[in-house]
């Protein structure tokens, strides 16, 4: 059993955190009220929209040194939904594993709506949660915490490959946008 922090309660921190619940492991919930309450699990999932990531740092950057800390962000231009605004060569979860050395970055859950998350299924079609970050042992951690919870997990490579997880999710997030899917549909792997 692991215990689990989730920084962020809107549609995807509560649909997360009922698959971390449905494994048998133990949670926290943080939502904007919470700033003065200590980050205690080995696990910290940021389910909040990418420009809010700077906040959290501000407020917890101290709390997250030496844990596993989960990306779930999709770092689009929030004005125009158009562009992603890392650069071509980088990503958000690179970003954020330069701000904290000292923790074991993954990106994961960001192709994934939070519909898809809380009914377990794409279509007829499990919903897959890709994984991408250089610690083995940090990876094969959380993909438990997935996999327990009911989730299909998949290794999807180094952190590096967090580049094309994004340009995947901003993909998926334009075509909800332009009403090419649902909100329940998306991606999956079969």
């Amino acid at each position: 059993m692991t215990h689990v922090s989730i920084i962020g309660s809107g549609n995807m921190g509560q649909a997360i955190s009922s698959v971390v619940a449905k494994g048998g492991n133990t949670l926290e919930l943080f939502d904007s009220t919470d700033k003065d309450k200590p980050v205690t699990g080995d696990v910290v999932i940021l389910a909040v929209p990418y420009p809010a990531i700077d906040q959290v740092l501000a407020d917890r950057a101290d709390q997250l040194s030496g844990k596993v800390v989960v990306d779930i962000t999709n770092p689009l231009n929030f004005e125009t939904f158009d562009s992603l605004v890392v650069p071509a060569d980088g990503s958000a979860a690179a970003e954020l594993a330069e701000k904290l050395p000292d923790a074991k970055v993954l990106k994961a859950f960001n192709t994934t709506f939070a519909a898809t998350v809380a009914s377990g299924q794409v279509g007829e079609v499990p919903t897959t949660v890709l994984i991408a970050g250089d610690d083995a042992d940090a990876k094969a951690q959380f993909a438990g915490i997935v996999s327990a919870g009911g989730l299909k997990a998949v290794d999807a490579g180094a952190l590096k490959r967090a580049r094309e997880l994004e340009a995947v999710g901003f993909l998926q997030l334009s075509l909800a946008i332009g009403e090419k899917i649902a909100w329940a549909g998306g991606f999956g792997l079969v």
